[in-house]
Order: C-alpha cells, then sequence, then structure tokens
C-alpha cells in the first residue's frame, strides 16, 4: 500500500468544512496532520465532521510557518483570506508543499505569476480551487465541447443573480476590500467566469465592463458587474454578476450557444444542465437532463471531492492537476480586466501585463 501523502490545512473559515470533507473522503490517499487558523475555535468548528480517532491525532497551530516547519506536509490547502494566498502560497513551496488554493489564485497577475515560477522551479504542483468543473454537469458539457458538437462557437453567457447581506460581511472584516478580496466579481462569480472562458476556448481579445456599487455602502468594491468578451476566434461572451438579488440566492448559470448546439446549466451553482440541443442528437435530452443533474445542499457543490482525488492522482502520476495555476491565473485575469475596463471607461486587451485589486482602491469613494 502506498504511504499516504500528509496534508494540511491552513484557513479555517466558510469554506474550510469542504476542504476537510474532502480530505477525509480520500482518506485512504491523505493523512490530514495539521490545520492551521489564528483563531482556535476555528480549528475545532472545522474538526467537528472529523471522527474521533482523526480529530485526536490532528494537529493545531495559529502560526503556519511553525506548522510547515513541524509538520512538513506535502500538500497543503489555503483557504485564508484571499489577499493573503499568494505569500502563504509562496512560503509553502519554499518548504517543499504541493499546494491547493481557493479561489482566487491571488489578487495580482504579479503574484499569479510568481506562485507559478516558484512552483515549476521547486518541482511542486498548484491546483486552483475552481470545483464547478468537477459537476456532473459541467463534465458532460464539457465532454460535448471537447467532441466538437457544438461546432462554431459563437456566444456564451455567465449570470450570477445572487445575495450577501450585511451580516455576511460583519463575520469576516476582510471580504468586499480591496486589499484583500475584491467584490462580487472576484469572490462570488468567479467560479462561473473561469466556466465561460474554460468553455469558449481560453484565449480573449478583449473586455469591456462596468462595476458598480449599489446596494452595499459598507464593502469597498464592487456588487455589481456587466461585461463583454470578444474570444479570439470570433466569439463573444456576456457576464452578469451581482450580490444585490432580493431576497436570497436566485440563481448561477451558464449557457453556450454554438452554431450546431446549444445548452444551458443551472441550479445553485451550475450542478442542473437545463438545456441540452444539438444537430447530431445522439442521446436523449431528457435522459441527459436526468443523469447529470445534481442537488447540492450550498452553492459549493460537491466539487471540492473530485477535485481532491484529481489532485492527489497528479501527484501519483506526476502531472498536473487539471485545474493548475495556469487555469487560476486566467480566472484572475479575466476578472482584473473588467474591473480596470470599468475603472478607465475603455476596452481592455489581453494578455494583462500587471494588474492588481489594490489598483482600485477608492474606486466607489470608500
Amino acid at each position: 500500500m502506498a504511504e499516504k501523502i500528509r496534508y494540511a490545512l491552513i484557513g479555517c473559515g466558510r469554506i474550510a468544512p469542504n476542504h476537510i470533507a474532502a480530505a477525509l473522503a480520500n482518506v485512504e490517499a491523505l493523512e490530514l496532520c495539521a490545520v492551521c487558523d489564528p483563531v482556535e475555535e476555528n480549528m475545532e468548528r472545522v474538526l467537528e465532521q472529523a471522527p474521533e480517532a482523526v480529530r485526536q491525532t490532528v494537529t493545531r497551530y495559529t502560526n503556519y510557518e511553525e506548522m510547515l516547519e513541524k509538520e512538513r506536509p506535502i500538500l497543503v490547502a489555503i483557504a485564508t483570506e484571499s489577499g493573503r494566498h499568494a505569500a502563504i502560497g509562496l512560503r509553502c513551496i519554499a518548504a517543499g508543499c504541493n499546494l491547493i488554493i481557493e479561489k482566487p489564485i491571488a489578487l495580482s497577475i504579479a503574484d499569479a505569476d510568481a506562485l507559478i515560477e516558484a512552483a515549476e522551479s521547486k518541482g511542486v504542483q498548484i491546483c486552483a480551487c475552481h470545483q464547478n468543473r468537477f459537476n456532473k454537469s459541467i463534465q458532460k458539457i464539457r465532454q460535448a465541447v471537447e467532441a466538437g458538437q457544438f461546432g462554431r462557437m459563437l456566444h456564451g453567457t455567465a449570470h450570477i443573480r445572487w445575495n450577501r447581506n450585511q451580516n455576511y460581511y460583519t463575520q469576516a472584516p476582510w471580504r468586499g476590500t480591496w486589499e484583500q478580496d475584491g467584490g462580487a466579481l472576484m469572490n462570488q462569480c468567479i467560479h462561473n467566469i473561469d466556466l465561460l472562458r474554460w468553455m469558449m476556448g481560453d484565449e480573449v481579445e478583449e473586455v469591456f465592463a462596468y462595476t458598480d456599487n449599489l446596494n452595499h455602502p459598507y464593502i469597498a468594491a464592487e456588487d455589481l458587474g456587466l461585461a463583454v468578451v470578444r474570444f479570439k476566434g470570433g466569439a463573444y461572451g456576456l457576464i452578469e454578476g451581482t450580490t444585490n438579488i432580493y431576497p436570497s440566492n436566485l440563481e448561477e448559470t451558464l449557457y453556450l450557444f454554438g452554431e450546431k448546439g446549444t445548452v444551458k446549466a443551472g441550479g445553485k451553482s451550475v450542478n442542473v444542465i437545463e438545456e441540452w440541443r444539438f444537430e447530431a442528437q445522439t442521446e436523449d435530452p431528457e435522459a441527459v437532463k436526468a443523469r447529470f443533474h445534481e442537488n447540492p445542499p450550498n452553492v459549493y457543490g460537491f466539487g471540492h471531492t473530485p477535485l481532491y482525488r484529481d489532485v492527489i492522482a497528479a501527484l501519483g502520476e506526476g502531472r498536473a492537476p487539471y485545474v493548475d495555476g495556469y487555469a487560476g491565473k486566467r480566472a484572475l485575469e479575466m476578472v482584473l480586466a473588467i474591473y480596470q475596463s470599468a475603472a478607465t471607461g475603455k476596452p481592455v486587451h489581453l494578455p494583462l501585463k500587471e494588474c492588481a485589486t489594490t489598483d482600485f482602491i477608492g474606486r466607489f469613494g470608500r
């Protein structure tokens, strides 16, 4: 039996239970050796789901550098404030750790590049935690894209119509700040933005956008973003992202329109195929909708467990993860391009050479 991979989690906030659950679901390959958070209660809360035998063997740390030195993990998940991802990631890479980094991978192009370059130099892997790529619905749609069933892609749209109230931001004051987070697009909408870019071929020519803060005067960043994307090859994309929907989350949808196919994924986190129409209709659409349908308890979905499974396989096979550091950078780049276009009132051409969320401090007067 292969030796287990020593695994540790840094950051025990809102998303941390999904990481612990994914690690426990892959317990045959992972040894949960440590968790780290400056607040001890957070660590205890996130470990409540673990069996008692596991809880007794997991070491708790309030200092991640001490954890790296004493535990020497092989795989580390970073689920801290977004603004700390890059600095912690670089320190972990220097210690020889492979990484799963919660979205966004960083808050600047420079930091994303630094992470990728450091990992390649050290010979370790980075996985960007865009877990919705592993949804059953998304995997089925991706197969159709790769098989050419859509023919030439014409346009696609991503809609994220959610709600985040003041209590959400009060719980963690770093949220909604330019230094540590960004707004609705960077925090809530980046998953679907990632899917749109990925499905449309990744190569973006130009972005034009508007952003605003219409209903969240207690945060610095945007609560609404609207963007038009022109992809290389002539296809277009539309992005609508907001946290202003009354009174609660409404939907997250992804539409793809090709010359020979139309698909719509919807539900809480694009977990449901709602339309499946192709010129070469080799499968019953209703059967596809029924088979590739999930009903997750929240917007985080079920993707963390297969994402972890892929990372474990990648380490064993000596390959890059399915969602690697470059994928994380592309999603980040899209959001930063939207921010830059909205701030300047001009189209932004990709690739972006330099841009960071901190470039937009004071954008909405705060």
